[in-house]
């Protein structure tokens, strides 16, 4: 029984009345660390396209959490054996495996702190917290990063091809974007789930559902995680960063707060990600980016201060995505043009005006544990090589597209 004051009702838009199942859940969830996850958006910029994609790491977490809580009881009811610690520990694993998302997701994820990835410092946050809370995360740890041998099907219900994150999340972001193809059916799907071996599978009969899920993976990518206006905010926003960070190695004021200019005044690597780091990671979130971002639209810097007057204004840069590589001739038509626009940027300076990259989909990878499919006659299959559907062994292949940004 929780605590009266720990037995709260969460409303949710997505899912309704959420529930908090222990008190040591709730706990974590009133910590600083997971409250910052309240000032990460979800979706980066994604909102200068579907304004009603608002929502943050804090909601999708929770809504993670209900469907674990779910997901254990349907497994529970199906005869597998899941002790109370083990639940507890798969809940926590799956409340936090998204506390090391810094500001604006996946955004800046490799541009703020290069080469260390938000799953790294989500491992370092919960070990923190593991030593606050007297070790009673070490299960969830062991869950997290997959090495909870004794039942794999709990790493696999936080991290797989089909796990409470990912269900989440279509689900959740379909919502606040108003993309109807990230609908899928989850309580089906979740009711269809069972073990066999140790390993998580999905019953026969929830093979369709299961076609809708990884279907709907691959129209999301497109239509909202890749699309190509979020994908031009997106490297507007990388570029202020990188020229901020080489504005600071010239010694120029930027006028950000300690915290920030930790990450913009040196590389931190992951072996040279250290306490210090950590202490200064968990003050960041998107208000400080865009707090620093207004400031320098009156910067001295004229590169820094365009740009940044640029995203606040949303004048975006043009974007050509397209399937094969840009041409080097359209490269140095668009950096002839950029140059004319702003007379002002020297050729070394072109690389933040002008941006190419690549957008890569892929919707399914079975290389990477797969959906396993329980067959009527106990037998366990892929779920891409017993479907009908023959779109599903194409998801399994990385689709990549082209793209380039310019300002005409």
């Amino acid at each position: 029984m929780l605590p009266l004051n720990k037995n709260k009702i969460i409303n949710d838009p997505v899912y309704g009345f959420l529930t908090i199942p222990s008190a040591l859940v709730y706990d974590i969830i009133q910590h600083p660390y997971f409250q910052r996850l309240r000032r990460i958006r979800q979706l980066g910029l994604s909102e200068v396209v579907y304004p009603g994609a608002t929502h943050t790491r804090f909601h999708h977490a929770l809504g993670a959490l209900n469907l674990m809580v779910t997901a254990i009881e349907t497994l529970r009811s199906k005869g597998v054996s899941i002790t109370d610690d083990e639940a507890e520990a798969a809940w926590l694993a799956i409340l936090l495996h998204d506390v090391g998302h810094g500001p604006y997701s996946h955004t800046l994820e490799h541009t703020l702190i290069e080469g260390v990835s938000h799953e790294h410092i989500s491992m370092l946050i919960m070990q923190r917290l593991n030593r606050q809370f007297g070790g009673q995360l070490d299960l969830a740890i062991r869950i997290f990063k997959g090495e909870y041998h004794e039942k794999p099907f709990l790493s696999q219900l936080v991290s797989g091809q089909l796990d409470m994150d990912r269900l989440d999340y279509l689900q959740r972001d379909s919502f606040y974007t108003g993309v109807s193809e990230g609908v899928v059916g989850g309580d089906r799907i979740i009711n269809m789930l069972n073990v066999k071996d140790g390993q998580l599978v999905v019953e026969e009969k929830g093979i369709y559902s299961v076609e809708k899920f990884i279907v709907a993976r691959r129209l999301m990518y497109w239509q909202v995680y890749l699309h190509k206006t979020a994908v031009a905010a997106d490297e507007l926003l990388i570029a202020i960063l990188q020229r901020a960070r080489d504005v600071a190695a010239g010694s120029a004021a930027l006028g950000s707060y300690h915290p920030l200019m930790h990450f913009l005044g040196k590389t931190i690597s992951e072996d040279r990600f250290d306490e210090e780091s950590l202490d200064l990671f968990v003050l960041l979130d998107d208000h400080d980016i865009m707090t620093a971002v207004k400031s320098w639209q009156f910067h001295e810097d004229k590169v820094l201060s365009t740009l940044s007057e640029a995203m606040l204004q949303r004048m975006l840069p043009k974007i050509v995505v397209q399937n094969k590589a840009i041409n080097q001739a359209v490269i140095d038509d668009y950096q002839a043009k950029t140059i004319q626009r702003f007379p002002f940027i020297k050729p070394e300076e072109l690389k933040y005006f002008l941006r190419t990259g690549l957008l890569d989909n892929l919707a399914y990878k079975p290389q990477k544990g797969g959906i396993h499919i329980l067959q009527k006659d106990g037998t366990v299959a892929d779920a891409a090589s017993i479907s009908d559907n023959h779109n599903l062994n194409a998801l399994s292949e990385t689709v990549t597209k082209y793209f380039i940004t310019y300002w005409p």
